[in-house]
């Protein structure tokens, strides 16, 4: 019993030891592994509540450890590697002010502390989540540098390049991680095709979404998932 109390925290120090080797990959702009690390990071952190649930083992502590890591892999990490996207793309605009521009990317790492905070004194976000996780936040903003280095479109590049597109990424990350908009959990609580049939539709839009369209297919699979809540928010209520 004494093993078995640890396995999930031990789990989620797991999680924070990833956003710390991710931490490192995006300090030397080598975003691709320090995507691999969120997302394993992320992985996770996805089964770690879950074995508090198996063992039963569930506790104060524990919350208080998930957030911490989350805040470390899904908050600092994306705001990092936003400073990093905006400070590779501002050398013809660094004159006066806008030199100070890319530290706005970490908007994204005060918008997700805040949003971990208060997700843990909301009781409303047991089953559900009210705005947007920080794992599917930091899986968006750690995409895009991947999208932008595999993209043949030029459109593509001339936003992920725009200093003012990204400051607009970054205002809106942080503004869908505190919006008052419901949104279903990913996370498996009873092993029943019924009770998982949203998440299972889900997973296979995703898999099918990263296969078509590999790294582009992740900012699309976060708006698929808002849309998703949105359309079964709307269903539920009818």
């Amino acid at each position: 019993m004494t093993i078995k109390k640890h396995i999930p925290n031990l789990i989620t120090l797991l999680n924070l030891f990833c956003g710390c080797i991710a931490l490192v990959f995006a300090f030397n702009q080598d975003f691709e592994m320090a995507f691999y690390f969120v997302c394993l990071g992320i992985f996770l952190d996805f089964f770690d509540g879950f074995f508090a649930r198996l063992f039963n083992v569930s506790s104060p502590l524990g919350l208080q450890l998930d957030s911490l890591a989350d805040m470390v892999t899904s908050g600092v990490v994306p705001g990092l590697v936003m400073f990093q996207m905006m400070i590779s793309h501002s050398s013809t605009a660094a004159a006066g002010h806008l030199q100070f521009f890319p530290y706005l990317g970490f908007i994204i790492t005060l918008g997700s502390c805040y949003r971990l905070a208060n997700f843990n004194i909301d009781t409303r976000q047991t089953e559900s989540f009210i705005g947007l996780p920080t794992p599917a936040n930091a899986l968006f903003i750690l995409s895009l540098p991947l999208v932008l280095r595999y993209t043949d479109s030029i459109f593509i590049v001339e936003l992920l390049t725009n200093l003012w597109f990204l400051l607009v990424v970054t205002l809106v990350s942080a503004y869908m991680l505190n919006a008052e908009i419901p949104l279903f959990s990913l996370k498996v609580k009873k092993f029943s095709f019924k009770e998982n049939s949203l998440q299972i539709i889900f997973l296979t839009c995703a898999l099918l979404l990263l296969v078509f369209f590999r790294y582009l297919g992740i900012p699309l699979l976060i708006l698929f998932y808002v849309l998703l809540s949105v359309v079964n928010n709307k269903v539920l209520k009818k």
